[in-house]
């Protein structure tokens, strides 16, 4: 059977990423409102955040809240930001049972008052929680955040701070909204879209992709199974040759 339990201990990713959509689309199939989509994708983040802390993952990031998200209509802005207050206050039992820490990336200043207060408190309480890292990236664009950081970086280079000869990876990684996570290993996309959509675009350069034609409220335990398991079975070169790996 396709379970968490059916996993192999062999070559597990470190971090893996989900583009949780179709929530609208799963809605409207229903005949029901997007916010029942909404609704309905947060039992699925419930499921796959136990299901993650079960197979032993160290980092799950989930993409909750694009930038470009913003530009929705305002009552399903509205809506979702209650959404995240409400399911903060849900799932802090569930985090704090999991030893799951709550981290967050992205310019979360922009968060209505009451989602930024609910947000900080429950990374405040998960903060001492040793298990898996669960990120929200949250009114979170990768262009942006590569934007921030060569803004910073040319600052500090004008204020001697930072000399441009010395200007690496590993310097950039550090002025990222991501500075304290691994990159991604395997990213996963439901609803059957073959984008990217700003997401990650530093982090991602060796990710494993995979693409499922499932909506995310029908993202299922067999799902995320089978896309590790897929990940599993892939060679993974890093722009070696495969004699140079064996």
């Amino acid at each position: 059977m396709n379970t968490v339990s059916s996993i192999s201990d062999h070559n597990l990713p470190r971090h893996i990423a989900i583009i949780m959509d179709g929530n609208g689309r799963w809605a409207k199939q229903k005949g029901r409102l997007r916010v029942f989509g909404h609704e309905n994708g947060v039992h699925t983040v419930r499921k796959t955040v136990e299901n993650c802390v079960k197979i032993g993952l160290e980092y799950l990031t989930l993409y909750t809240f694009s930038t470009e998200n913003w530009n929705r209509p305002k009552i399903e802005v509205q809506t979702l930001m209650k959404l995240l207050v409400s399911s903060l206050k849900k799932e802090l039992s569930t985090f704090q049972k999991n030893n799951v820490r709550l981290n967050t990336i992205g310019d979360i200043s922009l968060l209505p008052k009451k989602a930024h207060k609910e947000l900080l408190e429950v990374m405040e309480k998960t903060k001492e929680n040793s298990g898996m890292t669960l990120t929200l990236a949250l009114s979170y664009g990768a262009r942006e955040e590569i934007k921030n950081a060569v803004k910073t970086i040319a600052t500090k280079v004008k204020n001697n701070i930072i000399s441009p000869e010395n200007i690496d990876e590993t310097i950039i990684n550090t002025h990222l909204y991501t500075h304290d996570l691994p990159d991604v290993d395997l990213l996963i996309r439901t609803s059957g879209e073959h984008r990217i959509s700003n997401f990650l675009l530093w982090q991602i350069a060796y990710a494993e992709l995979y693409f499922i034609d499932v909506f995310w409220p029908d993202f299922e335990e067999e799902h995320l199974v089978a896309a590790i398991k897929n990940y599993q079975n892939r060679e993974r070169r890093f722009g070696k040759t495969s004699e140079q790996l064996n």
